[in-house]
């Protein structure tokens, strides 16, 4: 299994790298990229899940947080992990997400995604 992710040097220009299935046979890393490229997707731009993202002119709009969304999301990647929890951290403007993930191999990954 295999996706690509973006990765910033030290002047800010982005590099795409391949995120593949590790040498013991575990996905967690594939997964992983794909709910933080998943956070940062317009609702319905995903190729290959139509109810995958988050509505972010639609919430700017009405003011509402995308919480909803982010639960959905949650529930559709939480299956690919031991545990996956993620929290919106209070006040962030844009809204950002802590995303705390405990691998099959039980490393503790955690990261802070705006959407």
């Amino acid at each position: 299994m295999r996706t690509y992710g973006r990765i910033y040097d030290e002047n800010g220009n982005p590099t795409w790298i391949e995120v593949t299935t590790d040498a013991n046979g575990l996905n967690d890393a594939v997964y992983l990229t794909s709910l933080v490229q998943a956070i940062k997707l317009n609702l319905g731009e995903s190729p290959f899940y139509a109810n995958v993202g988050i509505p972010q002119y639609q919430t700017v709009v009405t003011q509402v947080l995308p919480d909803y969304y982010m639960l959905q999301m949650q529930a559709l990647y939480a299956p690919f992990f031991a545990s996956l929890i993620v929290n919106r951290l209070a006040s962030s403007n844009p809204p950002t997400y802590q995303v705390t993930a405990i691998t099959h191999s039980g490393a503790l990954l955690t990261t802070a995604i705006a959407t």
